[in-house]
């Protein structure tokens, strides 16, 4: 399976929350991403947060449109995120969303880590193109 990697410039534009309650926020925010190293492109994607009471403890969804290349090839495709975070425990899934790929992308799966080294972000992305 080959592997992409590289640096990105996450920018992240936060909303007033649109609920409050019980000890809960609930918020909706925009991510825009510029990626380099063997994904060239941007991205930007719509996220839903959930920040709860106890410190450490949230939870977010979010769908990215990527635009760009991948190994060379370039098109685009879309990626669903799953962000769950207990009292600092994170796990966060992203996934290349089925039959997302347009042009020299078309057939592509697979999977995006996240990384954030003081402040720092990088991705790695598993994927196959079919």
């Amino acid at each position: 399976m080959p592997t992409a990697r590289g640096p990105m410039d996450v920018k992240i534009e936060a909303e007033s929350p649109f609920l409050e309650r019980d000890g809960l926020k609930l918020n909706r925010n925009v991510v825009r991403k510029v990626f380099s190293g063997d994904m060239v492109g941007s991205s930007e994607a719509q996220m839903i947060a959930a920040l709860t009471a106890t410190p450490g403890s949230a939870g977010y969804v979010a769908i990215e449109h990527f635009s760009g290349s991948v190994g060379g090839r370039s098109g685009s495709f879309v990626l669903q995120h799953r962000g769950v975070m207990n009292r600092g425990d994170a796990l966060l899934e992203v996934t290349i969303v089925p039959d997302s790929g347009t042009g020299e992308l078309a057939g592509i799966s697979g999977t995006l880590e996240i990384h954030n080294e003081e402040g720092q972000h990088s991705y790695v992305l598993d994927y196959e193109l079919a």
